[in-house]
């Protein structure tokens, strides 16, 4: 059987980032997506406009029909859109681990757009916040990394999309160890870059890779979007997400 990833995450109507994104990038990695919206969205390429949550009943029902029926080895969660949903997916995540408690959990932690807009209902880090002691792997930005400051996890990826200098510096921390990857930072800015790497992630975690070996084709895959991205419009670039991994 093919291995499924269950994926919360919103639906972002541009087709670049989301739920749309989580689909493409596991199919690329040989996973199969199981995909629960949290959230509609009012947004382009470039902007998001508005966020409303999906009601957290019918998230629970949706994940217990797919968790009594298919072959879960990996959770991708994005924007939980509410508390509400974050508690919903938590007693998900707390349920499926009673059959398989290394089910790993990846948590891509949106707090904001790349322009700053908000993609939650409420305090975007309070709707987490039931998330994060789950977590398998975190995996953010350095403006999120910054206001997760403290919080611990048993595996750690920031991202340096938002720093400067001719590399992007993508560091691991682990078990008070750390490994750090470089990329040729692009011209540009790119929507949906985040849910891409992350849901690489699960993808290669799906299929039973060790972790850094999934964490080094994730961002292979991840960076090979970014080079063939293409324009929707003038703004922010989208992830090729069927280009071949560099």
């Amino acid at each position: 059987m093919r291995p499924a990833v269950l994926v919360f995450s919103g639906l972002d109507p541009s087709g670049g980032a989301g739920i749309a994104a989580d689909i493409q990038a596991i199919a690329a990695q040989g996973a199969h997506a199981l995909p629960v919206v949290t959230a509609l969205t009012v947004q382009d390429h470039n902007r998001v406009y508005d966020v409303d949550a999906v009601d957290a009943g019918l998230l629970r029902r949706q994940a217990r029909v797919l968790a009594a029926s298919c072959d879960i080895k990996a959770i991708k969660v994005g924007i939980p859109g509410s508390r509400a949903n974050a508690e919903a997916i938590a007693a998900v995540v707390l349920r499926l681990r009673e059959d398989m408690p290394a089910l790993p959990l990846v948590l891509d932690p949106v707090l904001a757009s790349g322009n700053g807009d908000a993609l939650s209902c409420g305090d975007a880090m309070a709707a987490i916040g039931p998330l994060l002691a789950l977590a398998t792997v975190v995996v953010p930005n350095l403006p999120e990394a910054r206001a997760l400051a403290g919080a611990r996890f048993p595996h750690l990826l920031v991202t340096g999309g938002h720093g400067d200098g001719e590399m992007v510096v993508n560091r691991w921390h682990t078990e008070g160890q750390s490994r750090e990857w470089k990329w040729p930072r692009l011209a540009g800015s790119f929507h949906g870059s985040g849910c891409t790497l992350s849901a690489a992630i699960a993808g290669r975690l799906a299929l039973g890779e060790p972790f850094a070996q999934a964490l080094q084709r994730a961002q292979a895959y991840c960076h090979g979007a970014l080079v063939s991205s293409f324009a929707l419009g003038p703004g922010q670039r989208i992830p090729d997400r069927g280009a071949p991994s560099i």
